[in-house]
């Protein structure tokens, strides 16, 4: 495969968020290290860590002006030192930095093989949001058949997987979302679907489950929905998973666990699961191709964007007017 010197790409120029995403077409083509593939991109995922990384609010995250993105599909272009079983040619999905750009190195460790009968932009997620959902509902969230989940941002990405997955499971599925991204969530099998914006959560919760409260609350909203999934969740054994705060930060006190919400809160960041529990993640992503198999989770169909319109791609993401995943196309 011939690669060439340069390559069009997006980059951050500044702290003030995806409006200063700008498009590049002469950013060299890196090598891949020890350990790592280089990647043809053909479809790279957005997330709301690159819109935490825009504003500078990701925890050590980059400092402009960097290449974008984290998330991408595409082609094994070439292969650094020390990488075995994987061969130019074979497509991929994982993680690594300057996702949006036509070429991306990854390390090998992280690249997952794009399922059969998947394309590449229907590969997005598999590393990022499903592991999250299945990650947030089974090993941490210790969801069992005949229990209630509360999932927030169900017309999401990863509140989507969640919903499926939990529907799976035998659980009773209660969702959020905004008006007009309820008939989606129905259809992916929630038992109840509230307004996001309007209901006071905590209360409809209680009503919903006779006073008890969800059994477990999957909680990427941050802000003041935060205190409604504290509100809503089963006191003692109810456990809260805190995987995004995409409406802002939240406070809580020992005094609040103490006397207001006796329940269990659990954090959850994919990419430090892999690092400091990697046996979980191994059992979690093991679990996840068991599901993809028996045709619980199919292919996504992702809104796609060019690349030169990721800003678009990014603004759209963080003003909530998207479902489902976003993709980049190169």
């Amino acid at each position: 495969m011939s690669i060439p010197v340069t390559m069009r790409a997006l980059r951050q120029t500044s702290l003030n968020g995806p409006r200063d995403l700008r498009l590049v077409t002469d950013a060299p083509v890196p090598s891949p290290g020890p350990g790592e593939v280089l990647v043809r991109v053909t479809a790279a995922g957005v997330n709301y860590a690159d819109i935490s990384q825009a504003h500078g609010t990701f925890r050590d995250g980059p400092r402009p002006p960097y290449l974008a993105g984290f998330e991408a599909a595409g082609e094994v272009a070439a292969v650094g030192a020390d990488v075995t079983g994987l061969e130019p040619g074979v497509h991929v999905v994982g993680v690594g930095h300057g996702a949006f750009a036509e070429y991306m190195p990854m390390p090998a460790v992280a690249a997952v093989p794009v399922p059969q009968g998947w394309d590449d932009a229907q590969a997005l997620g598999l590393v990022v949001n499903l592991p999250t959902a299945l990650a947030a509902l089974k090993p941490l969230g210790r969801i069992e058949a005949g229990q209630t989940v509360l999932v927030h941002a169900a017309a999401g990405a990863t509140g989507q997987a969640a919903v499926v997955m939990a529907r799976h499971y035998g659980a009773t599925v209660i969702a959020t979302a905004s008006a007009g991204k309820h008939d989606t969530v129905r259809k992916l099998g929630a038992d109840h679907v509230l307004d996001s914006r309007d209901a006071d959560i905590a209360a409809e919760v209680s009503r919903l489950t006779g006073g008890h409260g969800a059994d477990l609350v999957l909680e990427s909203a941050g802000g003041g929905t935060f205190e409604a999934s504290l509100g809503a969740t089963r006191r003692v054994t109810g456990r809260v998973v805190v995987f995004g705060l995409a409406g802002g930060e939240a406070t809580l006190t020992n005094w609040d666990l103490v006397y207001k919400h006796q329940v269990h809160l659990i954090g959850l960041n994919i990419g430090v699961l892999i690092e400091s529990a990697p046996h979980i993640f191994g059992e979690v992503m093991g679990e996840l191709f068991g599901l993809i198999a028996a045709g619980v989770l199919t292919p996504a169909h992702p809104t796609t964007y060019a690349l030169a319109d990721g800003s678009k791609a990014l603004t759209a993401l963080e003003s909530r007017a998207t479902t489902g995943k976003l993709a980049l196309l190169p």
